[in-house]
């Protein structure tokens, strides 16, 4: 497989973007800090006392919901399977043709997630 001009280009536009958005995170955090910091001087400066506060504003504290990991866990594992049958029945020689249910235990595993999950949830209600 030869890569063309174009190729290359994409790629290298595509790191620039990247390394571009990472230096302007970097660059507003740093004026953001800056700021923070002259206005605690000119606070000390007059006297004023001023709160502790985090220089980084707290994340999400609330962890994923248990609720939505099942369903798409059995979505991602039964699309992938599914699709590597498809692949290995498309691709595979006539000797070894039989192997294309080798990802059939994860579309099972998908199956079984996906049922858990609707199940569960129209007993709940």
């Amino acid at each position: 497989m030869s890569y063309s001009v174009g190729d290359g280009m994409v790629s290298l536009a595509l790191a620039a973007g990247i390394v571009g958005y990472v230096y302007i995170k970097q660059e507003s955090r740093r004026k953001r800090l800056e700021m923070i910091h002259q206005e605690r001087l000119a606070a000390m400066e007059k006297g004023i006392p001023l709160p502790e506060f985090p220089l980084e504003p707290e994340g999400n504290p609330r962890g994923s919901d248990p609720d939505n990991v099942i369903p798409i866990l059995g979505t991602v594992l039964l699309s992938l399977s599914v699709g590597a049958m498809i692949v290995l029945y498309q691709t595979l020689a006539e000797d070894a043709h039989g192997f294309w249910v080798a990802p059939l235990p994860l579309a099972f595993l998908g199956v079984g997630f996906l049922t858990f999950h609707f199940l569960n949830r129209a007993s709940s209600r």
